[in-house]
């Protein structure tokens, strides 16, 4: 099986001290055959993310790495943007020139209040709040994969445990549309695995509405943040992406989805 993690932060992320060299030694150990880096960033300065991305320091190791690796490991350069639906000239102007291989969209603020202080001064509509964000994301941004699509779970699990997804099926259904009238794909994240409430994000039960819709474009990725932890949890998503009938997962050059048979 040709084993792809496609969401890792290395020390270029402000929530990460793991060095990426370290992080491709690992993934060769752990018979991983492409990475993607996908760090953090955000242009809003209210966002934790901001100013914390070298993006020619973050691009030459990614180079070095390349080189050293070549035969062993394929290794792409990715981004996870906070909020992208929101500045989005300033995005598109920061992003273009880089010339990516991969970017997620992620919602982790809501009117510039993070996610666990919007649960906290709006527990009952929480959800509702979130993925009316994704909706607006979705809508907009110039994005690849949504991350994490149910993450306010991760917050609101140990409190108010998982949501229903009879109550935001219809909400949820919007997004996944949206995203595949937009050619964007969904990532089977798997850090949800390795936390108390022992789910993917999102669910198995979105995933598979995905695949029910007629999205094609998914992704697996551990959302490590330590070398420790690159590929964790790989091949649970991959027979879960198998379960709700996909055939292939997809990598991404510059940009363009390729499929890969599972």
């Amino acid at each position: 099986m040709y084993l792809m993690d496609y969401h890792h932060h290395s020390n270029h992320s402000f929530d990460s001290k793991a060095l990426m060299e370290e992080v491709c030694i690992k993934a060769i150990e752990n018979n991983i055959k492409e990475i993607c880096f996908t760090e953090h960033f955000s242009v809003n300065p209210l966002a934790p993310t901001y100013g914390h991305m070298d993006f020619s320091k973050y691009l030459q190791e990614i180079k070095d790495c390349q080189e050293k690796f070549q035969h062993r490991l394929t290794i792409k350069a990715g981004i996870e943007l906070c909020e992208p639906h929101i500045s989005l000239e300033k995005y598109k102007e920061t992003l273009e020139p880089l010339n990516l291989d991969f970017i997620l969209g992620s919602v982790h603020n809501i009117n510039n209040q993070k996610l666990r202080l919007v649960l906290k001064d709006h527990q009952h509509h929480a959800y509702q709040l979130y993925f009316e964000e994704l909706y607006k994301m979705v809508s907009t941004a110039d994005i690849d994969v949504i991350a994490h699509l149910d993450l306010m779970k991760r917050y609101a699990f140990k409190d108010h445990g998982i949501y229903q997804f009879g109550e935001y099926q219809e909400l949820i259904q919007q997004i996944l549309k949206k995203a595949i009238e937009r050619n964007i794909g969904i990532e089977i994240n798997t850090s949800g695995l390795r936390a108390a409430f022992k789910q993917s994000l999102p669910a198995m039960n979105i995933v598979q509405l995905y695949k029910e819709l007629g999205g094609e474009i998914l992704t697996i990725g551990s959302d490590s943040h330590k070398a420790d932890t690159v590929g964790a949890n790989l091949q649970e998503a991959y027979s879960l992406a198998e379960q709700c009938g996909f055939n292939y997962i997809y990598k991404f050059e510059k940009r363009v989805p390729i499929p890969v048979k599972i």
